[in-house]
């Protein structure tokens, strides 16, 4: 692959980057507060697509984090392309992309510390702070070669997976100590794959060591979710895997079409290899296999399987969108997509900092009559959403793009 030193600004980019943005700022829709208050129901149905999966597997509102991942990493060849035309010197790349990894793990910290904390929470599990811990590995990698960019999503999924299988699996005393936590229900695996339970995995064991190095208010012992600050590691392989789909989309060696079927052909592959590394395998052999997984699909954590499964949804996701405006020349449809891809950090930022108040001024100026009881969950999250893509569209219209 050999990209061109011109490129336009990849209009598909923004439209996907702004349809996850704005499913990031839905909050869900309210739709798993309208399943709870609905038992039986069509919300009931379509529950398990807007909330995390409690463990192993894989939803739509789990591939918001990795979608977004993903095109930061797509992001890095168009950037550095267009520096390299206006004359910038690596140093001067190289100065921009540290400074630019230091501000996302300072915000993620910031973003972590709540107001009722009195002192800093430092946990670096945000996606913010994720993305910046490995910020700077991704320039230097995305500076080189396809085949060294491959050589390091591999090498990082294959280290990745010996790390957590050289960790012990759980004693009987640990398990006990975790049993009956919130969350722990459906997050003990049997078998091999108990590598990658809550709590008792490598990077769990690896955060009990050195956050408790730095200030905190207490001793930390686990993060409730089981999210860990190692995840940052594969999650890597998940940013160069956009890299190189970056580095491909700007190369002139295939037709738009080509490179569209190409993004497809690639993303059902990673779905079915992710799928099969994921299911229970050896079940015709005898009942004391029929637990045993090869290696779990699980985000929180962000297994080298679900780095490579999410990457595939997420290229399939990307050829979509890049059929609909590279191709079909559908650009006025995907616009208020658009309008909020342009400006995702601030969509963000806003949505973390601003969405309860939103709501709470929303009650306080519109009449009671606009928040029926029944559709009390949704009206709520769709109206803090468009007053976040007014915010988006305003600053578009003004040309105002902050960017880290």
């Amino acid at each position: 692959m050999n990209p061109t030193t011109s490129n336009p600004r990849l209009l598909s980019l923004d439209a996907f980057r702004g349809f996850i943005m704005l499913l990031m700022a839905s909050s869900g829709f309210g739709i798993v507060q309208m399943a709870a208050a609905h038992p039986g129901s069509v919300w009931e149905f379509i529950k398990p697509q807007f909330a995390h999966q409690d463990w192993q597997g894989c939803s739509l509102w789990d591939l918001i984090q990795p979608s977004f991942m993903f095109m930061v990493g797509m992001a890095v060849p168009f950037s550095y392309a267009k520096r390299r035309e206006h004359g910038q010197s690596f140093f001067g790349m190289a100065w921009h992309a540290l400074s630019r990894s230091i501000l996302l793990v300072a915000l993620g910290v910031m973003l972590a510390t709540r107001a009722a904390d009195k002192h800093t929470v430092f946990l670096f599990t945000n996606v913010l702070a994720q993305i910046g811990l490995g910020y700077f590995v991704l320039f230097l990698l995305s500076r080189m070669g396809w085949e060294y960019i491959l050589s390091g999503v591999i090498l990082i999924l294959v280290g990745y997976t010996w790390f957590f299988i050289n960790h012990p699996l759980p004693t009987a005393d640990e398990l006990s100590a975790i049993a009956g936590m919130k969350g722990t229900e459906h997050a003990i695996l049997p078998g091999f794959a108990g590598h990658w339970n809550i709590h008792t995995n490598a990077a769990a064991a690896f955060d009990r060591t050195w956050l408790n190095k730095l200030p905190q208010a207490q001793p930390f012992l686990y993060n409730p979710g089981g999210y860990q600050t190692l995840n940052f590691i594969p999650a890597l392989a998940t940013m160069l895997m956009g890299a190189l789909a970056g580095m491909f989309l700007m190369s002139s060696r295939k037709t738009d079409k080509g490179k569209c079927g190409a993004l497809l052909l690639v993303g059902l592959v990673l779905v079915v290899v992710g799928t099969a590394l994921d299911v229970k395998i050896l079940p015709v052999i005898g009942a004391q296999f029929d637990q045993y997984t090869l290696l779990p699909v699980v985000k929180r954590i962000w297994t080298p399987s679900w780095a490579i499964l999410s990457g595939g949804w997420v290229l399939i996701m990307l050829s979509v969108f890049y059929w609909l405006v590279e191709i079909g020349g559908m650009r006025r449809l995907v616009y208020p997509l658009v309008v909020v891809g342009a400006n995702s950090i601030v969509i963000y930022l806003l949505h973390s900092l601003c969405a309860g108040w939103i709501s709470e001024n929303l009650h306080k100026h519109l009449p009671e009559a606009a928040f029926p009881a029944y559709w009390l969950p949704v009206i709520e999250r769709c109206g803090v959403l468009f007053v976040l893509w007014l915010i988006c569209w305003w600053l578009y219209k003004q040309k105002a793009f902050i960017k880290l």
